[in-house]
C-alpha cells in the first residue's frame, strides 16, 4: 500500500465534510453537525483562514484527513498546535494513516519551532486512546476543558 500525505485544498472539502460527518456519528455527535461541504470549503480554506488541513491518500483513495491549527502558550514562550480533527475511514485503519496525519503534523511543529502539539480524545474512545499513547504522548488530566458555544456563547457575550 502507497501512502501519501497531502495539504488539502478546496477540491477536498467534500470529502472532508462525509468524513467530519462519519467521525460526528462516530462520536455519537450527528445532530451536532451543522456546516455544510461549501461553508468547509469557504472557511477552511478561505483567504483569512487560520486552520490547516491534511489528506492522507492510500493507494490514490483518500483515507483520513487531520484539521490543526496554531496556539500559543504563554508559558513556554512559543507557539504550539492544535489537532481538533484527527480520522481515518474504518476500512484504512491498522494501515498506518493515522500514524502518518500526526507524524506530518509534529514534523511541522517542530520545523516551525512549536512547544508543543496537543488535542483531545473523549474518554470512552478507547482505541483512539490506545494509539495515542503509542505515539508517547500523554494525557494531561489535571486540566478541565471549557466551552461557551451557542446560545449561551451569545448570552455571555451580550452582557
Amino acid at each position: 500500500m502507497t501512502t501519501v500525505i497531502r495539504s488539502a485544498g478546496r477540491a477536498d472539502a467534500p470529502a472532508i465534510y462525509e468524513m467530519i460527518m462519519a467521525l460526528a456519528v462516530y462520536e455519537k455527535a450527528e445532530q451536532e453537525v451543522v456546516t455544510t461541504p461549501q461553508e468547509i470549503e469557504e472557511t477552511l480554506f478561505g483567504a483569512d483562514s487560520k486552520t490547516e488541513a491534511l489528506i492522507c491518500e492510500i493507494d490514490g483513495r483518500v483515507a483520513g484527513y487531520a484539521v490543526y491549527f496554531t496556539t500559543y502558550s504563554t508559558w513556554l514562550g512559543r507557539s504550539g498546535l492544535y489537532i481538533e480533527d484527527l480520522y481515518v475511514s474504518p476500512e484504512f485503519r491498522g494501515h498506518g494513516a493515522g500514524k502518518a496525519l500526526i507524524q506530518c503534523i509534529a514534523k511541522t511543529a517542530v520545523e516551525r519551532r512549536c512547544g508543543r502539539l496537543e488535542w483531545s480524545v473523549l474518554d470512552w474512545n478507547q482505541p483512539a486512546i490506545d494509539f495515542y499513547l503509542s505515539t508517547g504522548a500523554l494525557p494531561q488530566s489535571e486540566w478541565v476543558r471549557y466551552r461557551l458555544a451557542g446560545e449561551a456563547l451569545r448570552a455571555f457575550a451580550a452582557k
